[in-house]
């Protein structure tokens, strides 16, 4: 049974789950979709086009779907995805898509701490976090649990692998490949991201492999160019390997730099 305050406001054509929670000045508008056991705290905002997947919650003057801040925006229909069990905290923001994609998307599992912003079509796989203040230009993708620790801003189109942890108050302007920290001014690639990796289950074997794949990349002294070609010839072929070699191939604004690039 669901529990609808009667000082909300939810449009009749809204779709609710069961065991939905909805807290007073709430508003939930038209052509939206909300999962079970979903909660809608106080004076959250759900807007046309916002589909919220199972068991999450919305918390105070967080707002989903409200329209992109991209003046090539007409009006069309779009969605704002979010997936089940995620978590989305004060006063942050996702917005819809454009018909670039049609929908920004943020997975399951995921936590967008307070203040942060999700702009127009970008692309949150699941277990991503959203440090405080966090903010996400248009057509960002960030693939599974990936951390982006507060204040840190991601440039329009930029990329950010699995695993990866990012400095707080990052400025984010070339892609991050697979799990590997990041920070400093600029920012740059400081080491894998060991304690996460062992956290979700890699083994030392593992994770001296994907070190080996970096050591090329980044101490070896080889541009990025003749490092994939010597991670082709020397290292064996592996699934991590290879992620992180095509996440080099597909990248379009460059990976970031290592501190002993010149």
């Amino acid at each position: 049974m669901n529990s609808v305050s009667s000082m909300a406001f939810v449009h009749p054509e809204a779709r609710l789950g069961d065991n939905v929670i909805v807290e007073p000045f709430a508003y939930i508008d038209s052509n939206t979709e909300i999962g079970d056991g979903t909660r809608v705290m106080t004076q959250a905002t759900v807007l046309f086009g916002a589909r919220i997947g199972k068991n999450c919650t919305i918390f105070p003057h967080a707002t989903i779907a409200g329209i992109p801040q991209d003046l090539k925006f007409q009006g069309e229909d779009t969605l704002a995805i979010i997936g089940d069990n995620t978590i989305i905290r004060e006063c942050a923001t996702v917005n819809r898509g454009t018909a670039s994609k049609g929908f920004t998307k943020v997975g399951d599992g995921c936590l967008i701490m307070a203040y942060s912003h999700v702009a127009h079509d970008c692309v949150l796989n699941n277990h991503v976090i959203l440090g405080n203040t966090t903010q996400l230009a248009g057509e960002v993708e960030i693939d599974d649990y990936a951390i982006i620790s507060g204040g840190s801003l991601a440039h329009q189109f930029s990329k950010i692998g699995a695993h990866v942890m990012i400095q707080g108050g990052s400025r984010i302007s070339k892609d991050i490949p697979p799990f590997v920290m990041v920070g400093r001014e600029p920012i740059t690639y400081v080491g894998l991201n060991i304690v996460g990796l062992r956290r979700r289950g890699f083994n030392s074997e593992r994770i001296n492999s994907i070190q080996e794949v970096y050591r090329f990349l980044y101490m070896s002294g080889y541009n990025i160019s003749q490092a994939v070609e010597r991670i082709e010839q020397e290292l064996p072929e592996s699934d991590d390997r290879e992620l992180i070699l095509h996440f080099i191939r597909t990248s379009s604004r460059g990976i970031i730099r290592g501190n002993m690039e010149g």
